[in-house]
């Protein structure tokens, strides 16, 4: 079976990226592309990359246009999805990008974005550890997707299998990300010109503020369990310190996180917590003792890289994380999920493999 897809937002990056990744899925037919103010321009004005999807001209994103599709890709920014999903009940699979389904609390919802709160769909991190299993298992057979956000579900793969384990404290973790200015979208903003980026490191959204930090929260709470969660999705008891770094590349995230070891826990039930939750997994994989990723190495991958350090004279788990934030932090963990919904390969049309140099 062919699917119909069309994609929204699909003249910025993360609808470029999800065009470029579909392009090469043999079970996918990209029929709609749609925007706003570049409605009418043909989509190779603005994704110049995307040779075989040339001849698509971008129509205006609303209801009417994206309904009869069996698969709808929306890549808005925040706040902007919830108007659409609302009158898509009739596609058989909606899978957006943005952040308007993710978080199952309106009261973190408000906190961090404000606006109208909309139901949470399942979270598209397959690997990701919830309540003794993995999130994969609620993905099949899904009709509401809610992809993941890039710095969220980076530190989320990083700190998981230590809070499921019970190796790690989760109420003191910290993680400093750089992340490359992509992941903001494609809007001009002063502060991510070339003029502004280059040559320096930028901190933003210091002290608490970022929009990802309820997500993680949530994230790790279900990854702690359900006699732990008891039904909550932000829990008091799990803290973190979230500083993210805008660094000059266009694309990438390298996370280091920490968190205290819990007492007791040995060096070898450390490193078996991550290596069980994800042994046998194609995109997250573990790198051997003493190694470190770099963001280079999942350039273009559908791929999570993780490096585990132990710093006994600190007490205190390091894990560093390279993703790149256009594949794994938002386009193919889209698709990924899609291939799961679907009963699909879940491969299919995505890489391990990066790009080099």
């Amino acid at each position: 079976m062919t699917y119909s897809v069309a994609v929204s937002g699909a003249s910025g990056y993360a609808g470029g990226e999800i065009l470029r990744l579909l392009a090469s899925h043999p079970d996918v037919e990209i029929r709609t592309v749609t925007a706003h103010s570049n409605a009418g321009q043909k989509l190779s004005e603005h994704q110049p990359h995307l040779r075989s999807l040339a001849h698509l001209t971008l129509q205006d994103t609303t209801p009417e246009i994206l309904a009869g599709h069996d698969i709808v890709f929306l890549a808005l920014p925040h706040g902007q999805s919830g108007q659409y999903t609302d009158a898509l009940g009739d596609v058989p699979l909606v899978i957006d990008a943005g952040a308007d389904h993710r978080l199952t609390s309106q009261t973190a919802w408000d906190a961090f974005y404000g606006g109208a709160f909309h139901e949470p769909w399942s979270y598209g991190v397959p690997e990701l550890l919830v309540d003794g299993g993995k999130q994969r298992e609620h993905l099949r057979g899904a009709t509401r997707i809610a992809a993941p956000g890039c710095n969220a579900s980076t530190v989320s793969l990083s700190l998981a299998p230590g809070v499921a384990a019970g190796v790690i404290d989760p109420s003191d973790i910290v993680t400093v990300l750089a992340v490359g200015p992509s992941g903001a979208g494609k809007s001009l903003k002063p502060h991510l010109l070339g003029s502004e980026i280059l040559g320096s490191a930028n901190p933003y959204a210091v002290g608490g503020t970022h929009r990802h930090i309820p997500e993680i929260r949530q994230a790790l709470a279900a990854a702690s369990g359900p006699s732990t969660v008891s039904g909550i999705v932000d829990p008091e008891g799990i803290r973190i310190s979230f500083t993210p770094v805008i660094v000059p590349m266009a694309r990438g995230i390298l996370a280091t996180s920490t968190a205290p070891i819990t007492p007791g826990a040995t060096d070898a039930q450390i490193r078996e917590a991550w290596e069980s939750a994800y042994d046998g997994e194609s995109f997250v994989q573990l790198l051997p003792e003493g190694s470190a990723p770099r963001t280079a190495d999942v350039l273009g991958a559908n791929t999570a890289l993780l490096g585990l350090a132990i710093d006994r004279a600190a007490n205190r788990v390091v894990v560093v994380a390279a993703v790149d934030n256009l594949v794994k932090g938002t386009a193919g963990a889209a698709i990924q999920s899609m291939n799961i919904a679907l009963g699909l390969t879940e491969t299919t049309a995505l890489t391990i493999n990066g790009v080099a140099p």
